[in-house]
């Protein structure tokens, strides 16, 4: 019982259960450790996705790029970067999803305006 009680103030001071286990799950996921943010993960099959890349500054899309192509030289390699190069918890910025939404957005709207025609 105790041992559960000073689980469940852990749990709380870090944020709660649900975050708690998301943020196990992004650190033992491993992309971190290549050098990749978790939106260099969304798959460009993705309606949208195509699309808001393309609105990606250009210096953002070589970023990407370089990410993408490092972490599979890694992974061929069976390596990982040096540890003081992982991806932190708040170097992980969402530069993508924004983008996502808006392009998801114009197609739905897009959508609408033609079945309304």
């Amino acid at each position: 019982l105790k041992m559960a009680f000073r689980l469940t103030r852990v749990l709380r001071a870090q944020g709660g259960f649900l975050e708690t286990l998301g943020r196990w799950t992004r650190d033992s996921a491993g992309y971190r450790q290549l050098g990749l943010l978790s939106e260099d993960l969304i798959r460009e099959e993705i309606p949208g996705v195509k699309e808001a890349l393309s609105r990606l500054p250009q210096e953002e899309q070589d970023k990407r790029y370089f990410r993408l192509k490092r972490a599979m030289h890694l992974d061929g390699k069976d390596a990982v970067l040096p540890k003081d190069q992982w991806v932190t918890e708040d170097s992980d910025v969402k530069y993508l999803s924004p983008l996502i939404d808006q392009v998801q957005l114009e197609l739905k709207e897009l959508e609408e305006y033609n079945h309304r025609a």
